[in-house]
């Protein structure tokens, strides 16, 4: 029986949670993984490196059923929304891809495009500097491999990847403001803070009363929040973190959470660009 490294658990989650998506089953992952620690006749020599292996092969089984769901999920598929404590650093294309920066909204589904090998090896390698020995052990393929899955998977995430993080102040105001023109249905200045080629992405998966496919426009994006917020007497809004970006949490007259919306900006950083809208109960139990 050997002693847990829980000193480990933060960055096994990080990795968990941008391979799958979601924030319970990386900590269903975590839980096997150390319990397989746990059970080990002897300690590994090297417990991180072990634990990353289990995790990342762990991880790579269940993409395998998560793929079976998404295929059958009803609406679009959005990851699960974690509390963060803070905005990401803006990117630098010359640098490597942070942990804040790569827990974005709009990274996870750029990595949503990857091969799950490519995913897996891109974020061991250009997220957590793993280093080309250890992840082609971890993939159990040739170093010469991982190498071409990493190239491969970086020429894709560069091609996509968001170059633009707002001041922290900026992205607060635009969405304080937003959100005001909201509550008193002011459909002209709610239009004037989005983006033009604004889109709002629902995720309900059929469990909670929602739009079932992206709405696109600023004219039909503010109407339709518009009109959802009308509904919505006796809640309240508050302002939250949520994957590196500004977030309001809706939460009922009871005090629990039915939406969480994550607003993503425009690359100037002057309109609302994006707004991810999570109503799947089943996402929403950690707020």
């Amino acid at each position: 029986m050997t002693t847990l490294p829980l000193d480990e658990r933060p960055r096994l989650f990080a990795l968990a949670y941008r391979m799958l998506g979601s924030a319970a089953d990386a900590d269903d992952i975590l839980q096997e993984a150390f319990l397989r620690f746990h059970q080990a006749e002897a300690a590994p020599d090297t417990p991180g490196a072990w634990l990353t292996t289990v995790v990342t092969r762990l991880c790579l089984y269940r993409l395998k059923s998560a793929q079976r769901r998404r295929e059958a999920y009803v609406g679009p598929w959005l990851p699960e929304p974690l509390a963060t404590p803070d905005a990401p650093a803006a990117p630098d294309a010359g640098e490597r891809i942070s942990i804040a920066e790569s827990v974005s909204m709009a990274f996870l589904l750029v990595l949503e495009r990857l091969s799950p090998l490519e995913r897996a090896v891109f974020l061991l390698r250009e997220v957590f500097d793993v280093d080309f020995a250890e992840i082609a052990t971890a993939l159990e393929r040739s170093e010469a491999a991982c190498r071409q899955l990493f190239h491969r998977a970086r020429e894709h995430v560069s091609a996509a990847r968001p170059r633009f993080a707002p001041a922290k102040a900026a992205h607060q105001a635009l969405v304080t403001a937003f959100l005001a023109a909201t509550a008193t249905g002011d459909l002209e200045g709610m239009k004037r803070l989005l983006a033009d080629d604004v889109v709002m992405v629902p995720d309900s998966g059929g469990k909670a009363q929602s739009a079932r496919k992206i709405v696109e426009g600023a004219d039909r994006v503010a109407r339709f929040l518009a009109g959802s917020t009308r509904l919505l007497g006796g809640h309240r809004f508050e302002m939250a973190w949520v994957n590196g970006e500004v977030a309001i949490v809706d939460r009922n007259a009871q005090g629990a959470a039915e939406t969480v919306m994550v607003f993503s900006l425009s690359p100037d950083g002057s309109r609302i660009a994006r707004v991810s809208s999570i109503r799947n109960p089943d996402k929403l139990r950690a707020f």
